[in-house]
């Protein structure tokens, strides 16, 4: 079954940990893409470039299932993981999550790193603003002039969003519609062509 719907964070936040002598600097963005992770990894590496690791966890897309951990030179599973498990316990996604270490002089174990990286994880997103969005799919609308008024009153039933519009040679409308209601567009769309309105969809 699709999602209609997801969570995922509003804008970046912090969190940090402290543990003998090792700082843990977490960081949340909200992401879209795998090339908007990889900037926001650069980025900080850029700006910690002192730091010794780097290590992250991203999820993304409605459905979950496109993820990836990072333990950037940590003993395997002992930081990336733990990030993933919290980005998982609060049910977003499209969110990446990079905690940066300076190490403090003492070795703390897997134990203690596992316990390290997940809390400050876990607080980067406490203080963060969790929404939920919708799940949608672009559409093209294309109709004569004289249609405006039905295709606008499609827009409002169904609030699409509307992304572009072009009235030269014929209108069309770029917009995005909420997963949840295609079933109910597409009927009404149908619904319009029996009653003559030129338009069509894609």
């Amino acid at each position: 079954m699709a999602a209609y719907s997801y969570h995922t964070i509003a804008s970046s936040a912090e969190g940090s940990y402290k543990e003998k002598g090792s700082k843990f600097l977490a960081f949340a963005y909200p992401v879209a893409s795998e090339v908007e992770v990889k900037e926001k990894v650069e980025a900080l590496k850029a700006k910690y470039f002192d730091a010794r690791h780097h290590c992250y966890a991203w999820i993304l897309g409605a459905d979950k299932k496109h993820y990836r951990t990072y333990d950037d030179g940590e003993p395997n599973h002992s930081a990336g993981d733990p990030i993933l498990g919290q980005l998982r316990a609060m049910n977003v996604t499209n969110v990446l999550i990079v905690v940066v270490r300076y190490f403090g002089g003492v070795k703390l174990g897997v134990g203690g790193l596992v316990t390290a990286y997940r809390t400050a994880a876990e607080e980067s997103l406490r203080n963060a603003t969790i929404i939920e969005r919708e799940v949608c799919d672009s559409i093209t609308i294309k109709y004569p002039y004289t249609a405006t008024a039905d295709v606008m009153r499609l827009v409002k039933e169904f609030d699409l969003s509307i992304v572009a519009q072009n009235f030269a040679e014929g209108c069309t409308l770029e917009a995005e519609l909420a997963l949840r209601n295609k079933a109910a567009f597409d009927e009404k769309v149908n619904l319009m062509k029996i009653l003559g309105v030129k338009i069509d969809v894609k």
